[in-house]
């Protein structure tokens, strides 16, 4: 990172930035070139390890890219306010953001894909909800598993 002080090293910082986050943006590479879509998600942060959970149709190019090719980016933003000035180089912009690299894996357990779309629901919404078998069957539900991330605060 260039802005070494505005780079966050505290996990428990990064952990707040990532909750305070409801859409994460998935860049992948496919045949016709780059993609990148912004998803709502949820997450878990065990033994050091941060996995992403997703949901979505079953088809599409998404789908089609992250079959092709699991390897992905990711970035997520929030606590935004522009910074104003009296000039135009003053200006600015204040943001929380973390950006990383993972893969792709897609669950098909349907207890897996449950649990996955009910951490998705708690992030979202802070609230618990419980899904029935047809309801995790009509959509494909995906993990991101972390290899490396980092946060930037600026304020």
């Amino acid at each position: 990172m260039r802005r070494k002080d505005r780079e966050v090293t505290d996990q428990k910082e990064i952990m707040q930035i990532i909750d305070q986050c409801k859409v994460c943006r998935i860049a992948m590479h496919d045949k016709a070139g780059l993609y990148i879509v912004p998803m709502n998600f949820g997450y878990t942060y065990e033994d050091s390890q941060l996995v992403l959970f997703f949901h979505s149709a079953k088809e599409g190019r998404k789908i089609s890219a992250l079959k092709e090719n699991s390897n992905v980016c990711f970035e997520m933003d929030c606590e935004h306010q522009l910074i104003t000035a009296d000039v135009a180089c003053g200006y600015g912009y204040f943001f929380k953001s973390i950006i990383g690299n993972g893969k792709v894996v897609f669950l098909d357990a349907i207890e897996e894909k449950k649990t996955a779309l009910s951490l998705l629901m708690k992030h979202q919404t802070g609230q618990e909800f419980s899904f029935e078998d047809h309801m995790v069957t009509s959509v494909f539900v995906f993990k991101i598993i972390v290899n490396s991330y980092s946060g930037k605060n600026h304020h």
